[in-house]
């Protein structure tokens, strides 16, 4: 539904804001267009209003792309050096260990390593007692897609579930054995803006993350 709504936007035109130093080094030429403001829309049945008000030019109507994305959870990035604006997931992921903090963050080699590998960077909550081994991630609704890197040491993970941290949405649960090894979980966190990660932990468990290759897309 997302996509078809997408593709009937894109046939009414969009334009994307960008900062006046990305103006400055493109190659635009002047046109006289204006603003339409009293032109009402829906997405998926819903009224939705634009942060920026829709320009007319030449019969066509141009649509503000960010505001677009946003209501249609659908990420949006733009790249000013290669002036480049990317819709949709990225062709690469971006490692959790970009910018990732929590007192559990370590980068020791005696606590990186698992199944053989060393991982480099990892959450590795090694505490004592029956307690929730949690941390925060955010996305900032740039990505669409989130692969979870997860493994249980010493006990079971009966239950790990990611939240959307703004809405309180539960957006997956799952469990984690000692048998299944380094799991890989993917989540549909498109239009969020932060995510708590949450394992309920037994005493003698131990929750790792490999911060390398889990990653937001």
């Amino acid at each position: 539904m997302k996509k078809k709504t997408m593709a009937a936007l894109i046939g009414t035109g969009m334009f994307f804001s960008m900062g006046v130093g990305a103006f400055a080094a493109s190659n635009l030429q002047p046109i006289q267009a204006f603003l339409n403001t009293g032109m009402k829309f829906q997405v998926n049945g819903q009224a939705f209003t634009p942060a920026e008000a829709p320009i007319t030019y030449k019969n066509t109507t141009y649509l503000p792309l960010r505001s677009v994305a946003d209501a249609l959870d659908i990420p949006v990035r733009y790249n000013a050096a290669s002036n480049l604006i990317q819709l949709g997931e990225q062709s690469q992921g971006v490692a959790l260990a970009v910018g990732f903090s929590d007192m559990y963050h370590t980068k020791d080699p005696n606590k990186t390593v698992y199944g053989g590998k060393d991982y480099k960077e990892v959450y590795l909550n090694d505490s004592s007692g029956s307690r929730g081994g949690s941390f925060m991630l955010y996305p900032k609704k740039k990505y669409s897609t989130l692969v979870l890197q997860a493994a249980a040491i010493g006990k079971d993970i009966e239950k790990l579930t990611v939240q959307d941290s703004d809405t309180d949405i539960e957006l997956k649960s799952t469990s984690v054995s000692l048998g299944e090894g380094l799991k890989t979980i993917t989540v549909d966190i498109s239009g969020s803006n932060s995510l708590y990660i949450n394992a309920e932990l037994k005493d003698g468990g131990k929750f790792f993350v490999p911060l390398t290759t889990s990653y937001f897309k």
